[in-house]
């Protein structure tokens, strides 16, 4: 007797198909993913939880800040900086340059792989989890989280004031 009940991959790849017919959109390794990120998060509340730390109830406006700054810089150096490259080598292909001091690549392979591709390509994908990270770890030792925070900002402004610079000297040389 043939079993009618479909598998969660034959699930998954017919969601593919219909949500992206003509492309192919890795529906079951987003999901994995996405599963990876939220069993990280809820696993990390929970050891930090059993240790007995606590959260604070809210961030001060000067913690927020640094947080999101540290946010944006790690995850601009997960993604784009070409000294991380061996750590998104086995999901993306290098295809030059895209800024200074950064390079640009593109998800490689199928499924999972691509899926993995683009979140460790992505500054703004990979934002979600570099604030997560660094939330964790305020939440289990709040001065190490700002040494950290203070530091991504401190290399997050001197970004700015490199391109400001560059900017500068370019608006003031003499062309020949």
């Amino acid at each position: 007797m043939p079993s009618t009940q479909r598998t969660a991959r034959e699930a998954v790849r017919e969601h593919e198909h219909e949500y992206a017919p003509d492309a192919e959109r890795p529906l079951g390794g987003y999901l994995t993913v996405l599963s990876s990120f939220g069993t990280g998060v809820v696993g990390a509340a929970l050891a930090a939880r059993w240790a007995g730390r606590r959260a604070p109830k809210r961030l001060s406006t000067r913690e927020l800040v640094l947080l999101t700054l540290a946010t944006h810089k790690l995850a601009r150096m997960v993604a784009k900086d070409a000294v991380a490259s061996p750590l998104r080598a086995p999901f993306a292909r290098y295809q030059g340059t895209s800024a200074p001091a950064e390079v640009a690549e593109e998800p490689r392979g199928k499924g999972l792989r691509h899926a993995v591709g683009e979140l460790v390509t992505c500054p703004f994908c990979l934002a979600p989890w570099a604030a997560s990270a660094l939330l964790i770890l305020h939440a289990a030792a709040p001065a190490t989280a700002r040494t950290c925070t203070s530091g991504l900002t401190a290399v997050a402004g001197s970004d700015f004031l490199q391109y400001a610079y560059a900017a500068a000297q370019e608006r003031h040389s003499p062309h020949d």
